[in-house]
């Protein structure tokens, strides 16, 4: 296993040192280049993404707080007419509508913080490094 560790120790730094003199550092350079480029087009896609869906959510949960407003305005009517069932109906449906409330406030809240999470990394590769 000597010999055999050692050859293969030997063509491996064969090759690499082959390797070394072909690579060229200029198209080294352009590849990281472009390959920043196309991750910043991701990353403005991403945000792009986030921020509509963040505002379709906004829409639905405006929706859902008007849907509230209204169940919470016809269980009042309810009970003025004496209609305690029809009360109950609809305070069991604004229950409901307010769990999904929360829940879309949950995502939006999520996809907040995704959106400053790709913002940021925009920034990122945004600015050329030195390094």
């Amino acid at each position: 296993m000597g010999l055999i560790g050692r050859m293969m120790a030997i063509l491996r730094a064969k090759i690499s040192s082959l390797l070394d003199r072909a690579e060229d550092p200029h198209e080294t350079l352009e590849y990281s280049y472009e390959r920043q480029l196309e991750l910043l087009q991701k990353v403005k896609r991403g945000i792009v993404d986030a921020v509509t869906s963040r505002r379709r959510l906004e829409l639905q949960a405006g929706r859902l707080q008007e849907n509230i407003a209204k169940l919470e305005t016809q269980a009042r009517q309810a009970m003025a007419a004496g209609r305690e069932d029809l009360a109950r109906l609809a305070l069991e449906r604004k229950a409901l509508a307010a769990a999904q409330l929360n829940d879309l406030n949950a995502q939006i809240a999520q996809l907040q913080q995704e959106q400053e999470k790709l913002t940021a990394a925009e920034a990122r590769f945004s600015t050329p490094s030195l390094t």
